[in-house]
């Protein structure tokens, strides 16, 4: 049997989740039926059994959510919503001992309120599932075992049921993380984007607590980033037990084939200014199933190419805050302090020297020292090239939840920038 379902995604990833979605299938569904559907806006339709809404749960790195298709159909008023909402034969895939959230989204909905509509679609199933068994289920916000989104479009609504449960970004392995972290699916997406392949080198300048180096390490060693999480779908009545047993052994391999090789040479290179993220870092790939990354303590405007080969390097920079250590120098050298270099010195602050001039030192280093790699930096700031003095060669709009950025790619081809005195 065969289901439609729709899986969203950071804004910018379409395109990538749609081939991401393909190559999963090819994989992992052998002639399981998998039809690939349209791209809209925030994320892919695609149509197939519940192998493979599981095998996207489990093995989709770009992913948001996997959410099945429950009906679909014109409405104008709430009391609508209600109506299709009441009509749905909910007790085939929960009871009412599961408790339960509603989430309603719109776009252009006439509706005055999309709370009143969220209420009305919670009544239409606790309603409908009193009615055919006598009892309601609970509603918990936080922890639910089962959640409907209902989404209102002008003049449709569509419901769906939740097959994840936690958004999928959550892989499960990062406990430590650093003030403002990209959310993992974003990253895998952008590495995407860069064009990386495992076994080209990869480098990122301020890896902070390694989100980057994390999924293209699971990328490398065929680690599926749902492999230590649960999911809705187990909390349902008709998901294939059988099949999923399958799929979620065959990805447990994988991970123990993986800590197996803790000295395979992955040309995955990382290096922040802090050493408290990188111990976050070292903890946080321990538990995504391998370790003996190569990290380093530096200043990004004092980075140098960590191979010979010329590769990828992609960084977040926390843009309008600048990295700065207290007693080191402005590339990187230690000054003797007298204390650990670890202490409170290593940490993000407002440095009195304005960003500018930290840029313009990143850009320097890379011109200077990466000839041959391609750079791809994200940010929120669309003067970013100017702060570099770099020309970008393409750029990327991505949206990292609601903040609008852009992924600027900087080719790095032979050529030299004026040499600043010596102080």
């Amino acid at each position: 049997m065969s289901f439609d379902f729709f899986v969203p995604c950071p804004r910018g990833l379409e395109a990538a989740l749609a081939a991401e979605l393909t190559e999963i299938a090819a994989r992992h569904l052998d002639s399981a039926p998998f039809t690939a559907g349209e791209q809209v806006p925030g994320g892919v339709h695609f149509r197939g059994g519940w192998a493979a809404g599981m095998a996207a749960n489990l093995h989709s790195r770009v992913a948001s959510r996997v959410l099945l298709k429950i009906a679909q159909r014109p409405y104008r008023t709430e009391q609508d919503v209600y109506a299709l909402a009441l009509e749905q034969r909910w007790e085939q895939w929960f009871s009412a001992n599961e408790t339960l959230r509603v989430d309603v989204t719109a776009i252009k909905s006439p509706l005055r309120s999309l709370e009143f509509a969220t209420l009305r679609v919670k009544d239409a199933i606790c309603d409908r599932l009193r009615e055919v068994s006598g009892a309601r289920p609970s509603i918990d916000t936080g922890a639910p075992d089962v959640r409907v989104f209902a989404f209102l479009t002008a003049t449709d609504c569509t419901l769906y049921l939740d097959t994840s449960g936690e958004p999928l970004f959550k892989r499960g392995w990062r406990l430590d993380k650093g003030a403002a972290p990209l959310r993992e699916n974003l990253a895998a997406g952008i590495l995407r984007l860069t064009g990386w392949t495992p076994g080209t080198p990869l480098y990122d300048p301020m890896c902070g607590s390694g989100t980057f180096l994390a999924e293209a390490a699971q990328v490398a060693l065929n680690v599926a980033p749902g492999v230590e999480r649960r999911f809705g779908f187990e909390k349902l009545k008709q998901y294939d037990v059988t099949a999923w047993q399958a799929l979620k052994v065959a990805a447990q391999d994988a991970k123990r084939a993986a800590r197996a090789s803790r000295n395979a040479d992955l040309q995955i290179f990382g290096s922040d200014i802090s050493g408290d993220m990188l111990d976050k870092a070292r903890a946080n790939f321990e538990r995504a199933g391998f370790s003996g990354l190569p990290l380093k303590q530096v200043d990004a405007r004092g980075m140098t190419p960590p191979s010979d080969t010329p590769g990828i390097l992609v960084a977040n920079p926390p843009y309008g805050e600048r990295i700065e250590v207290r007693g080191r120098g402005p590339r990187g050298e230690l000054r003797a302090t007298g204390r650990d270099e670890r202490d409170e010195g290593f940490r993000r602050t407002h440095a009195d020297t304005p960003d500018s001039e930290f840029f313009q030192s990143l850009g320097d280093a890379l011109k200077q020292r990466f000839t041959g790699w391609h750079a791809f930096i994200l940010t929120s700031d669309r003067k970013l090239p100017g702060q570099l003095r770099l020309r970008e060669s393409a750029k990327t709009p991505l949206y990292n939840g609601a903040l609008e950025c852009r992924l600027f790619r900087f080719d790095l081809v032979a050529g030299s920038v004026k040499q600043k005195p010596a102080s």
